[in-house]
């Protein structure tokens, strides 16, 4: 796999969990909100997964944010 493949994936793993915590949620309550498993969320959020448009739909629509809201600025390293 690619260093730039996997970057994006840190980025986004990254905003999951800002967004996560400014929601005062922990891994097992966003899980649980989106109907995914706690495990998932913690590879999401260390860079591991490779995470699907839906489940990042499931994510956005299980912290209260617009998908774009999600995955605004994980396009660019300095953003976050």
């Amino acid at each position: 796999m690619d260093r730039k493949t996997t970057d994006i994936r840190m980025r986004f793993g990254i905003k999951l969990r800002q967004c996560r915590l400014q929601a005062a949620l922990t891994q097992e309550e966003l899980a649980e909100r989106a109907g995914l498993h706690r495990t998932y969320i913690g590879g999401i959020e260390r860079g591991e997964r490779n995470v699907s448009l839906v489940n990042m739909l499931k994510l956005a629509r299980a912290l209260n944010l617009k998908l774009s809201e999600l995955v605004t600025g994980i396009d660019n390293e300095s953003a976050l």
